[in-house]
């Protein structure tokens, strides 16, 4: 497999990116365009950036092996979006096996084929659902709420809720404390019992 960018390694995180130790790893592209992007990076020309193949990055966060298999962490794959990089998970599984949990941080805005496939390689999902009003949803991402959604359910069908987190995000200027409740009301009828509720805070 050709080596991909990506737009940042961060190691030893603990209690962010999910179970135990786990190093960041945060591909270059993604499909939306949030107004408060906290990366924009991820969608600037990748030229310069540092690039791996699944075997390269293995060997790079290799040295944490053992705080991963001592804390049942990982890698957690962020961006930009990771499961537009279906291809180089799983090479990425099958090189590091059992050992290792990943998790993807994902906004779910990727075909139902890439969720069907990341679905068999990773092990925890952090899906930023942002909002359920299509209209607020489209005013801060330019996305299709209805594709993240649907992904959402079949996501759910495949891994369970165990292994799902959902953040829902209060947006200064987007949306409200109500609308927020509304989006978590509608993950709790989808059988969601982990929701990540939170303020944006925008200087």
């Amino acid at each position: 497999m050709e080596s991909v960018p990506f737009i940042g390694i961060d190691r030893h995180r603990l209690g962010i990116d999910g179970v135990g130790v786990t190093t960041l790893a945060a591909f270059h592209g993604c499909p939306l365009r949030c107004r408060y992007c906290l990366n924009r990076r991820c969608l600037e020309d990748p030229e310069g950036l540092r690039r791996f193949t699944p075997q390269e990055l293995y060997d790079y966060v290799g040295v944490d092996n053992l705080y991963f298999i001592a804390t049942g962490g990982g890698v957690c794959f962020g961006g930009g979006e990771p499961l537009l990089r279906v291809d180089f998970l799983t090479e990425f599984k099958a090189i590091c096996g059992k050992g290792w949990n990943l998790t993807a941080e994902t906004s779910l805005q990727v075909p139902s084929e890439s969720v069907r496939g990341a679905a068999e390689v990773v092990g925890d999902f952090i899906v930023d659902i942002k909002e359920s009003n299509p209209d607020i949803y489209y005013s801060y991402t330019s996305g299709d709420a209805a594709r993240a959604w649907d992904n959402l359910a079949l996501l759910l069908s495949l891994v369970g809720p165990e292994h799902v987190i959902v953040r829902v995000p209060q947006i200064p200027d987007y949306n409200t404390e109500a609308d927020c409740d509304r989006t978590a009301q509608r993950l709790v009828s989808m059988g969601i019992t982990r929701i990540d509720r939170f303020v944006y805070r925008v200087k």
